[in-house]
């Protein structure tokens, strides 16, 4: 059986016009065209911007497929092509099936119909019958949780309320490829668990296929079964989610993590910032991985702001998966350690003994307050990789969970002849 989505050869170029000699007032325009209208018309400087290069990938009959980047990646370019809302520059797009699209909160509704109205009018736009909207009408008003606003103008809802009802609509069309962009990231969290809920029903249920634009890591390991990964308008890796996954957010952290102090992403008043964070080994040198069973430290650099002296430092260090699953935390009250008054620059130590993290690649977050407050915190600090060792002296290194704990066994015997 053919794949239900083919990307072959895949490229979108956009033409930026830049105007030469910066600000130009409408006045000299105009004035300039009639004074040598052939110099006017060669006034504008033009550039090439390929948004996606070279892209080639298929998609399976049911399956769930996650593409993931950084912002400008890509990602949204493909999910309109793939809408059929632009047209490639190069390559060509074959899709088997028809195509149901959930790409920008309030698309294909009228702002002064109600609620009721958008659902026939969206839906018609979506490819269904009216007869077909008719049948399932009950099931999208329910699922989108609009009842009471049914036959209000849509022009008053909020951007919640255009979410729920736009996927509610999309999801009961019964596509055979469901394109999703990261707009349920709009939606609270109760509804997008409904969501993800629903397309997993699509999928499992039905047997129809789902592409899944998200920054949602959560959400992408735990919906997709395969992910694509772009980045600067390029495929960098396809493959299994996990994996991807994984690659993904290595990439993002030594990208970020290359200027700490500079990341615009962080949290806290500024008067302490991290400035750096890296592993070192017992001989105090740095290192770039850690080993299973090893003693390691986490060291963070920190700088505060001129004339600047804080005490009651708290640190609270947490190690997650790629996914964003939590794995432990390390924190200064959990050791009743005491940090301060701190000033200038220096380093924070955390010193672990015997690592237990299994080998994998993790990512770390850090927070820290002083005097009472926030000062710093960044996620996706830097990556952490952990390689294989020997945590428990025996040469075994099984690896079915994300910890190692010290443990021991024994055989209580008893006797087989006790009444």
């Amino acid at each position: 059986m053919k794949p239900i989505i083919e990307v072959r050869g895949l490229g979108k170029k956009f033409i930026i016009t830049h105007n030469k000699g910066g600000y130009v007032a409408l006045r000299d325009v105009v004035a300039g065209f009639f004074k040598n209208p052939f110099k006017a018309l060669t006034r504008k400087k033009k550039d090439e911007f390929w948004a996606l290069r070279d892209v080639s990938f298929s998609v399976e009959r049911g399956e769930v497929i996650g593409v993931i980047g950084g912002n400008g990646a890509g990602k949204s370019t493909l999910l309109k092509i793939l809408s059929q809302i632009t047209p490639p520059s190069e390559g060509e797009v074959i899709l088997r099936g028809r195509v149901g699209s959930l790409l920008e909160v309030g698309t294909g509704f009228h702002p002064e119909l109600s609620g009721r109205e958008n659902i026939f009018l969206n839906g018609a736009i979506l490819g269904m019958k009216k007869r077909e909207i008719e049948r399932k009408f009950d099931e999208i008003v329910a699922f989108a949780g609009v009842e009471r606003f049914l036959d209000t103008p849509v022009k008053h809802y909020s951007s919640g309320m255009y979410v729920r009802l736009a996927f509610s609509v999309a999801a009961h069309m019964e596509p055979d490829i469901l394109l999703v962009d990261e707009v349920l990231a709009v939606g609270d969290a109760e509804f997008q668990k409904k969501c993800l809920g629903k397309m997993d029903e699509i999928t499992r249920k039905s047997g129809r296929t789902i592409f899944f634009v998200s920054h949602n890591m959560g959400a992408i390991a735990n919906l997709c079964t395969r992910c694509v990964f772009l980045k600067n308008g390029q495929v960098n890796m396809i493959g299994k989610t996990d994996d991807v996954i994984e690659a993904y957010l290595k990439d993002a952290a030594e990208r970020s993590s290359n200027d700490i102090a500079a990341r615009k992403d962080r949290q806290g008043n500024g008067d302490l910032r991290i400035t750096d964070a890296y592993l070192v080994d017992t001989d105090g040198n740095r290192v770039n991985s850690a080993i299973s069973g090893k003693s390691i430290s986490i060291a963070l650099d920190y700088e505060c702001k001129l004339g600047v002296s804080l005490k009651d430092i708290i640190i609270g260090l947490g190690i997650a998966t790629p996914g964003g699953e939590g794995v432990t935390l390390f924190h200064t009250e959990m050791t009743k350690a005491t940090l301060g008054p701190v000033s200038g620059s220096g380093t924070f130590i955390c010193s672990i003994d015997r690592l237990p993290l299994v080998p994998k690649t993790y990512i770390a977050n850090a927070r820290i307050t002083a005097d009472g407050e926030v000062v710093d915190y960044l996620q996706n600090l830097f990556p952490i990789d952990v390689l294989d060792g020997d945590f428990f002296g025996t040469g075994s290194s099984i690896r079915h969970s994300l910890v190692y704990m010290p443990h021991a066994w024994r055989d209580v015997k008893r006797d087989s002849h006790a009444s």
